[in-house]
């Protein structure tokens, strides 16, 4: 089921869409700063039953280069009930005009610039009733949302939470909702006095405010940009822990709690190794960490509150199943914004890359710390073949001030190609001269804004190199390079020579890189510097390299077609020191199944220390053959039962289901006493290879306990071998899913459906299948989508519904290509 959701999503990402010629891109320079921001003071309140937040605001501004007798807000969608100016203990009323987006307000006078004046204004947000919508990467944009409110949603928590960027947060208070302002705050919020609130800054005060009622007051006395306001109220527990006597707290949903450490307990240790590796401590009076329902992204850094989605959030066997790439790599992710992104803010949305890109960059260097250097190139690996893998990405520069709607500055350029470009600085520059460059640079746009011209000229004064060549082929020009390196050696010369092509469209790159040439078993390490269209090293030797390792260091954002044979990738894959010289080894190898050289470096492959490569191996492997069948099985049998990591496990349950050997049945059977949903998931799959009516009931006695990998196995073999009764249930889970476990599902649910004879569960389950593809429309192989619906239709066109079945086919089928 893996495979089938890679290649619905991930081949989906490489689909081209025809339509209509877009208008020009706009150019978008940062908003002229007219009054600047100091303070923001709300009073606010809830009605749960309306969906509303009635507001009290005192805004305090200065003008900022001029005098200015006009203050303009954004407001979204809201009700103004007051507008007044305040001077000392008396409000004057103001004149104003609203067109629902923005407030113009007329202040009665000219007031001088770097004059505070201070404005009040009584309102209503309706977020529900604003008709707004987001976009592919935060999935919405009413900025305050009330989750199961009414409480009609048994079991589901009643929650409020704000997402305010990129510019949401003017839905539920007026500001100046951009990223070149910055503002201390202070919130006061009327909740039920059962729940908790969090917000930014610290908790000063909690009153009695009537029956039932709370107010707490939050204060932040360092400014920060509006967009990272937050709010969250709920029935929440709060595990606390300290940092250099700072509180650092995490806020989970009570049957989660006790799992508080196990998911977020790394943070202090994150604080004091980011605050050390960059030269400025946590600049922040405290650090929150709160998990909320229906969250539209994956996680926000609001400034001291960061906020995550219900993937934050696990039991304890759950947790056995994450990996790095995920939860933890997401806490890193937003602790570092603590840094880039609210203490030095993108001055505008062109420049996102101050903000993402070093949080994507983050990633790797938590990783290569806490768990060493092939976990922290993995992860980089991992993000550059996000980037890699939708060519759309290769028109876009990193800074680029031309965009249609923010939104769309939220992608795989900024956050996975940036990353990895200032992982190829570091490496450049050198460890201790780029992270002072970092500090320098944070240190002279402190609570300000920055933009990388701001950080050239940091790096370049802590380097004493002029990076103007960097910047301009890695900021602000679009794609990457794209080589082909070959090799020869002349005897006659002694030397080994290296031919790299650089073929991409436009100039040549410069490309510094480290070339490591071995002779028997040991590397001598070259500098080199790539300039031209083609490019030709020498390098002194005496006899045949065993090995030429062009971009020894493995930290290139390029495309590479390396002319290596396969016997120097065998070789580089035992004696290079890196996980992407291995990586790299394993997948030449699969280029070659019937070559018995390539069969023996993937079975090596299998013993790899990465539980990554492992597992990639175990899915590489070409079991087609009979005889390395039967050479491979019994040590996939020993990974399924030993191996440490629960991913490798499930390969390696994955790749015997996919022999149907009985003999293997009992490996099957003992995995399903795994504490790992995803282990017993795959154990689960290969069972019903072998014995469907046997996985059916193994199935049926784990209704009531199961999670993620287990429950969409759980729904495929309901698939494959159930009923009608199965159908109920099958239909629960999905509903439950998120949209990967729902991708998953879908083959088990067009498994039933071609042989229920049920009207009403042909037109649930064709609808779903319908709703899930229009509304992933832009990510997924929609075709190979209108195959599974063919495939309900040819299989019911025999039965009694089957002209029923083929209407609703044909139905969602119209409805899927009307949405491209």
């Amino acid at each position: 089921m893996r495979q089938f959701l890679l290649l619905v999503l991930c081949l989906g990402i490489l689909v081209p869409t025809v339509g209509q010629p877009l208008a020009p891109v706009p150019f978008r320079s940062a908003v002229r700063q007219v009054n600047l921001l100091v303070h923001t003071r709300l009073d606010v309140k809830f009605d749960y039953a309306k969906r509303y937040l009635y507001g009290r605001e005192w805004v305090t501004l200065k003008p900022q280069a001029q005098a200015t007798d006009t203050l303009r807000l954004d407001a979204k969608g809201m009700d103004i009930k007051a507008v007044a100016l305040v001077q000392g203990s008396t409000t004057t009323p103001l004149k104003y005009d609203y067109n629902q987006r923005q407030l113009l307000i007329r202040l009665g006078r000219t007031v001088p610039a770097g004059e505070a004046y201070t404005v009040y204004l009584e309102y209503t947000a309706k977020p529900d009733e604003l008709g707004t919508q987001g976009g592919a990467a935060i999935r919405g944009a009413k900025g305050l949302y009330f989750i199961n409110p009414d409480s009609a949603i048994s079991g589901k928590p009643v929650q409020i939470w704000t997402q305010g960027e990129p510019d949401a947060n003017s839905v539920w208070f007026p500001t100046i909702d951009e990223t070149n302002q910055k503002t201390t705050q202070e919130i006061s919020m009327t909740v039920p006095s059962k729940y908790v609130t969090l917000s930014n800054g610290l908790l000063v005060a909690q009153t009695p405010a009537g029956p039932g009622l709370r107010t707490d007051t939050w204060k932040m006395d360092q400014p920060h940009a509006p967009y990272l306001f937050m709010m969250a109220v709920g029935d929440f527990r709060i595990t606390k822990d300290t940092w250099r006597g700072k509180e650092v707290s995490y806020y989970l949903e009570p049957q989660y709690a006790p799992q508080a450490r196990a998911i977020f307990g790394k943070t202090p240790r994150m604080l004091e190794f980011f605050s050390q590796r960059l030269g400025v401590d946590f600049p922040w009076s405290k650090y929150s960490q709160v998990v909320c329902r229906d969250f539209v992204a994956g996680a926000m850094e609001n400034t001291t509150a960061s906020l995550f989605g219900e993937q934050a959030q696990g039991s304890a066997r759950e947790l056995l199943d994450w990996q790095y790439a995920g939860v933890e790599r997401e806490i890193a992710h937003e602790l570092f914004h603590h840094w880039f992104g609210d203490y030095v803010t993108a001055e505008s949305w062109g420049n996102l890359t101050i903000n993402e890109s070093f949080a994507n960059f983050s990633e790797v260097l938590w990783a290569e710390h806490e768990y060493g250097p092939d976990a922290g190139q993995q992860q980089a690996d991992l993000s550059l073949r996000t980037y890699f893998r939708n060519s759309g990405n290769f028109s876009k520069p990193l800074v680029r001030p031309q965009y249609r709607e923010k939104d769309e500055m939220f992608d795989a350029v900024t956050y996975q190609k940036g990353g990895n470009i200032l992982n190829m600085l570091r490496a450049y520059l050198g460890e201790d001269v780029f992270f002072q460059g970092l500090q320098q640079f944070l240190k002279q746009n402190a609570f300000g804004t920055g933009e990388p011209h701001q950080l050239r000229l940091a790096l370049e004064a802590a380097s004493g190199q002029d990076l103007n060549w960097f910047f301009d082929q890695w900021y602000y020009r679009a794609g990457h390079p794209i080589v082909t390196i070959a090799y020869q050696w002349d005897a006659a010369r002694q030397r080994q020579a290296v031919i790299v092509r650089q073929t991409q469209a436009g100039a040549p790159y410069v490309l510094p890189l480290a070339v490591d040439v071995y002779t028997n078993g040991r590397a001598r390490r070259y500098a080199a510097t790539l300039r031209q269209a083609v490019d030709t090293l020498y390098f002194p030797a005496a006899t045949k390299p065993d090995l030429v390792n062009v971009d020894a260091e493995k930290v290139l954002v390029w495309q590479k077609d390396d002319q290596k044979s396969l016997a120097e990738f065998a070789y580089q894959y035992r004696h290079a020191p890196r996980y992407l010289d291995r990586r790299e080894a394993l997948r030449a190898a699969q280029t070659q199944p019937t070559n018995p050289a390539a069969q023996r470096l993937l079975l090596a492959g299998l013993d790899d220390k990465s539980a990554a490569l492992r597992e990639m191996a175990i899915e590489l492997l070409d079991l087609k053959d009979a005889a390395r069948r039967r050479a491979v099985a019994p040590q996939l049998a020993k990974l399924a039962a030993t191996d440490a990591a629960v991913q490798v496990q499930a390969a390696a349950l994955t790749a015997l289901a996919a022999l149907k050997e009985p003999r293997y049945a009992p490996v099957f059977s003992r995995a399903l006493a795994s504490p790992s949903y995803r282990v017993q998931g795959a154990a689960l799959q290969g069972m019903a290879a072998l014995n469907p009516a046997q996985a059916l009931a193994r199935a049926t006695a784990f209704e009531t306990d199961h999670k993620g990998p287990l429950t969409v196995a759980m729904v495929n073999v309901y698939g494959q071998a159930g009923g009608p009764s199965q159908w109920p249930l099958m239909l629960a889970k999905y509903d439950a899913a998120n949209p990967p476990g729902r991708f998953e599902m879908l083959p088990g649910l067009a498994d039933i459906l071609g042989r229920l004879d049920d009207p009403t569960a042909l037109s649930q389950g064709i609808a779903r299948i319908k709703d899930l593809t229009v509304a992933y429309i832009k990510f997924v192989d929609s075709e190979r989508l209108i195959g599974l619906l063919r495939q309900i239709q040819e299989r019911q066109a025999t039965r009694p519904n089957g002209k029923e079945a083929a209407a609703l086919v044909e139905q969602a089928v119209g409805a899927i290509r009307a949405a491209k």
